[in-house]
C-alpha cells in the first residue's frame, strides 16, 4: 500500500514549464559558455598548444583529436546547446552535447573544475528526463496544449542540486577553513586595492566572516530553498552570495549554472506568472513512461546512492584529503585550497650515472605546469610520460624521481613526494592510497 501512495506520489502530473525553463535557460547558457570557450582562444591554448595532455584514470583512451576535428566538436556543441535552448529535438540535443562537452572535458586532466563535471551530470539527466515531451517556452502558443511531467523529475533534479550544495558544505568543516579561515584569508588579499570595500576585505575578520558564513550558506540554502515559507528569501540569498563570488573570483559560469538551478525549487508554475500572454493549459495525465516503474525506480536508486557515496570516497583513505587529494575531484570540494608548489624530475638509467635532470616548466603550457607541481596523480602520470620517452630513445632500466615542494593553505612550503621512491614502480591506475606522498606537516605556520 505504502508503495503505491509513494508511486502516485512521484507520478504526479506536475505543470512542466518551471522544467522548459531551466531546460531553456541551461540550453543558451552552455551555447554562450561554448562562443566563450572558442572566442578567448582557449581551444588552441588549453587544447591545441600543448604537445602533452594529462588524461583521467579509466579514460585514457580519450585523447586530444586534430585541431579541425577540435573545433567541429565545438560546433556540434555549440549548435546542440542552442537548439536545445529552442525545444528542438531536446532529448537528441542534450546527449550530443552531453557526450561532446563530457569527451573535451576529459581530453585534459589540467582543465578540471567541479562545474564542469555538474554540466555533463544536468546534460545526462536532460537527455535520460522526460525532456522531449515539452516544447520550448519560446515555441509555446495559445493553442497547444502541455503534456505534464511527473513528480518525480522535479524532485530528483532538486536532489542533485541539493546535494551539490551539502557536500560543497560539509567540506568546509575542516580546520583550515573554519579555524583559519584559509584560503579565503589568503585570496581576499588580492582586493585590498578595491575602492571601499577594499580595506575590510583584506581584513581577518572579513576572511573568517565569509568563512564561516560560506560554510553555513551551503549547509542550509537548499533546505530554505525547498521550504515554500522562506524560498523567496532564500533564492534572494542566492543570487547575493553568487554574483558575489562570481565578482570576486574566476570560477567561470559556475555562479550563473547555480543561480538557475536554483529555480527548480519554485513551484513547478512559476513561470506562468511571468509571462504576458497566457500558456496552455497541461493536460490531467502524464503520458506513459518510456521504461517500466520498476526499472526507472532502480535507476533513480542507483543514481542517487552513486551522487550520496561517492563524495564520501575520500573516507577510505588516510590523512587530510585537502592534501592527499585522494577522493577529491568529483565530490563537490569547492574552493578550500590554496596549493602552490614547484617540481624537478631527476631521471636515472643503467647505462650511466649521471642524474638527468627534468624541468617540466619548460616543457608544459603554464597552465598545466600550475596544476601539476601540485596534483599527486598528475606527478606521477608525467613521470609514466618520460619514463616512456626515455625508453623510446633507447635507454634502459630508466627510474624517474621527483623532488616536490608545495605549500598548502599559506603554510610553509614543504617536501610532497618521497624523494627516493622510483615513480615509475607505482601504477596510475590505482585506486590505493598514495604513500608516496609525504604526510602533511600540521605545525607549518599559516
Amino acid at each position: 500500500m505504502a508503495t503505491r501512495a509513494t508511486q502516485a506520489w512521484l507520478m504526479r502530473p506536475q505543470d512542466p514549464t518551471a522544467f522548459i525553463f531551466f531546460r531553456s535557460a541551461f540550453g543558451l547558457l552552455m551555447f554562450l559558455g561554448t562562443i566563450r570557450f572558442v572566442a578567448y582562444g582557449w581551444v588552441h591554448d588549453l587544447l591545441i598548444k600543448p604537445d602533452y595532455h594529462f588524461t583521467y584514470f579509466g579514460f585514457r583512451f580519450i585523447t586530444v583529436l586534430a585541431p579541425t576535428w577540435l573545433y567541429v566538436i565545438f560546433i556540434i556543441m555549440g549548435l546542440s546547446a542552442f537548439f536545445l535552448s529552442m525545444g528542438i529535438k531536446t532529448k537528441t540535443c542534450a546527449l550530443v552535447f552531453f557526450v561532446c562537452f563530457t569527451w573535451v572535458e576529459l581530453m585534459e586532466k589540467a582543465m578540471y573544475l567541479n562545474h564542469y563535471y555538474l554540466v555533463s551530470l544536468i546534460a545526462f539527466l536532460l537527455f535520460l528526463l522526460p525532456s522531449h515531451r515539452s516544447h520550448s517556452l519560446i515555441k509555446i502558443s495559445k493553442k497547444q496544449e502541455i503534456v505534464p511531467i511527473p513528480h518525480w523529475v522535479y524532485l530528483f533534479l532538486r536532489l542533485q542540486i541539493a546535494l551539490v550544495y551539502f557536500y560543497a558544505g560539509f567540506a568546509k568543516l575542516n580546520s583550515d577553513w573554519l579555524l583559519y579561515a584559509q584560503p579565503l584569508h589568503l585570496w581576499l588579499q588580492n582586493y585590498s586595492h578595491w575602492p571601499i570595500v577594499g580595506s575590510l576585505l583584506h581584513t581577518s575578520q572579513a576572511a573568517f566572516f565569509m568563512s564561516w558564513a560560506g560554510a553555513a550558506f551551503d549547509l542550509t540554502i537548499w533546505i530554505f530553498l525547498w521550504w515554500p515559507k522562506t524560498r523567496r528569501w532564500a533564492y534572494t540569498g542566492i543570487v547575493i552570495f553568487h554574483v558575489s563570488i562570481w565578482a570576486l573570483f574566476p570560477i567561470g559560469i559556475f555562479s550563473w549554472l547555480m543561480i538557475l538551478s536554483a529555480t527548480l525549487f519554485f513551484a513547478p508554475t512559476w513561470p506562468r506568472h511571468h509571462f504576458k500572454h497566457q500558456l496552455p493549459l497541461v493536460l490531467n495525465k502524464c503520458s506513459k513512461p518510456a521504461v517500466p516503474w520498476k526499472t526507472l525506480r532502480l535507476f533513480l536508486l542507483f543514481w542517487l546512492a552513486f551522487q550520496i557515496l561517492f563524495p564520501l570516497r575520500f573516507l577510505c583513505y588516510p590523512g587530510p584529503v585537502n592534501w592527499t587529494e585522494d577522493g577529491f575531484r568529483f565530490s563537490w570540494r569547492v574552493m578550500l585550497i590554496e596549493k602552490t608548489g614547484k617540481i624537478e624530475y631527476r631521471i636515472k638509467t643503467s647505462e650511466t650515472d649521471t642524474v638527468i635532470r627534468i624541468y617540466p616548466r619548460k616543457r608544459l603550457a603554464p597552465f598545466q605546469y600550475k596544476m601539476l607541481c601540485t596534483q599527486w596523480d598528475m606527478i606521477l602520470e608525467y613521470a609514466h610520460h618520460l619514463k616512456n620517452e626515455f625508453e623510446n630513445k633507447g635507454h634502459q632500466n630508466v627510474s624517474v624521481f621527483a623532488d616536490s615542494f608545495v605549500s598548502l593553505n599559506g603554510r610553509k612550503s614543504q617536501r610532497g613526494i618521497d624523494p627516493q621512491i622510483d615513480l615509475t614502480t607505482i601504477s596510475p591506475d590505482s585506486w590505493v592510497p598514495r604513500f608516496w606522498v609525504l604526510p602533511l606537516v600540521e605545525d607549518n605556520a599559516r
